[in-house]
């Protein structure tokens, strides 16, 4: 089974969106066709990019590097949880991204997205974007959650229908793009 890395972007204390992404790690698990890591951002705790080389060498210095690194290597296809910042992609996503450069390449990625009115597109059309030029494809389908505090109760993200469809029809589409860009990252 393809293993899915869904990546709590936020990084703030008191972050409120974790929740959103605990709930769609249990969205991957019924929907069967990925074996699913949570991968906590705040946890990983890069510091802003402190390596002496670029990364497209892959000769890092640093601990925290060299664990990020084998943890995107590890992963067949990405699943961003991100909010968005001043109508933009958050610093934390911009940073762990430009950390690693060959280990994104020729994967797919999904967005949850979750904020304000816009639910957090603005932020994926910036994601998008920066990915793409690692050749990492995101693929359209996505699920956005606008004013996702009214779904929250009890530090646990409710869901519903509207958000259960969003996300199976974006897996599917995840699974048909891991599956597709698989033979390009042979060896």
């Amino acid at each position: 089974m393809d293993k899915l890395a869904v990546i709590a972007v936020s990084t703030r204390d008191g972050r409120a969106g974790f929740p959103v992404a605990e709930w769609f790690v249990e969205r991957v698990k019924a929907h069967g066709k990925f074996e699913p890591e949570l991968v906590d951002l705040k946890k990983v705790n890069l510091p802003m990019f402190d390596e002496p080389g670029h990364p497209r060498f892959r000769k890092y210095e640093h601990a925290h590097s060299k664990a990020w690194s084998a943890a995107v290597e590890a992963a067949d296809a990405f699943v961003f949880v991100t909010p968005e910042y001043n109508y933009s992609a958050p610093p934390s996503f911009v940073n762990a991204v430009d950390y690693v450069f060959h280990e994104w390449a020729y994967k797919a990625a999904g967005f949850v997205s979750y904020g304000g009115p816009a639910g957090g597109a603005r932020a994926v059309q910036m994601e998008r974007l920066q990915l793409l030029g690692l050749k990492c494809i995101g693929v359209p389908e996505s699920v956005m959650i606008p004013f996702f505090m009214k779904e929250i109760e009890n530090g646990r993200f409710k869901g519903g229908e509207l958000y259960e469809k969003a996300a199976v029809t974006m897996l599917d589409e995840l699974a048909k793009w891991t599956g597709a860009l698989k033979p390009l990252r042979a060896k």
